[in-house]
């Protein structure tokens, strides 16, 4: 579904070993997604766990990002088959999986995303067949192994059953939770915190030791984009749509403030 979703461009990048860069959607309005596909970042982190979005306006931002490069990934807010099965259906180009932590939570997210027989999606794709343009046999063709499936590992416990997560069949990509990981060690935030780290680095080794996409959700800055480029991601969704606007916000507010307080 390149067309649609654009999935096949990022695959493409992925493939000649660039770097490919997104950002968070929280905000309900899907300009906000139109205005970062024209700030040029390879894909949206569309979020439905931790923000007010909910399936009708996930669907207008990944519309949105129709006819650009962008590709739109999702995170749902569960791992349960019923909601995956309704973003799904909105053919996004990956879909996120928050919180995996054991090979029987990563076995049922791949299922949910995949029809019989490799899973138990069910069937009612509208959009991705493009309201009926192609036949169904070419979608079926075409989703054999769309969307992107990620799974996120945010907690300790998911790092100690790491080695039979990734051997779940099906799996595209590893996507690293900083925080949450962290709170689950006892120390939320600590992400400098050598047993954090430790961590961090043990889930890289395994996965970039495997065919399995490593990436990663953060915030920006020098230093810590430095460090997930010397971890090895493959992608990364930097910073989110409410941080860009603050950020902005303030850089030009303490701006005039410090032209007014000069007589500049």
């Amino acid at each position: 579904m390149t067309s649609i979703n654009n999935i096949q461009r990022f695959r493409q990048r992925i493939a000649a070993g660039e770097l490919c860069v997104g950002t968070g959607i929280t905000f309900c309005d899907p300009s906000v997604s139109e205005l970062m596909s024209e700030v040029g970042y390879d894909f949206t982190w569309i979020d439905m766990e931790h923000s007010p979005i909910d399936l009708q306006i996930a669907l207008g931002h990944v519309m949105a990002v129709r006819g650009t490069h962008t590709a739109p990934f999702v995170r749902v807010p569960v791992n349960d088959v019923d909601v995956i099965k309704q973003v799904l259906d909105l053919a996004p180009a990956g879909i996120i999986v928050p919180n995996v932590k054991t090979a029987d939570g990563a076995q049922a997210a791949v299922q949910a995303c995949r029809y019989p027989p490799q899973g138990v999606r069910g069937y009612g794709p509208r959009r991705g067949q493009y309201f009926g343009k192609i036949s169904q046999a070419q979608y079926l063709d075409e989703v054999k192994d769309d969307p992107l499936i990620i799974l996120q590992i945010e907690h300790i416990e998911a790092v100690n059953n790491l080695d039979a997560i990734l051997a779940v069949p099906g799996i595209d990509s590893i996507c690293l939770g900083p925080n949450d990981l962290s709170g689950s060690m006892g120390k939320l935030g600590q992400i400098n915190d050598p047993q954090v780290c430790d961590a961090f680095q043990t889930v890289a080794d395994k996965v970039n030791a495997s065919d399995i996409l490593l990436g990663v959700s953060t915030f920006y800055s020098d230093d810590n984009f430095a460090r997930w480029m010397r971890v090895g991601v493959k992608w990364i969704s930097l910073a989110v749509d409410w941080g860009h606007l603050f950020t902005a916000g303030r850089s030009v507010l303490d701006s005039a403030r410090a032209a007014s307080a000069s007589g500049g």
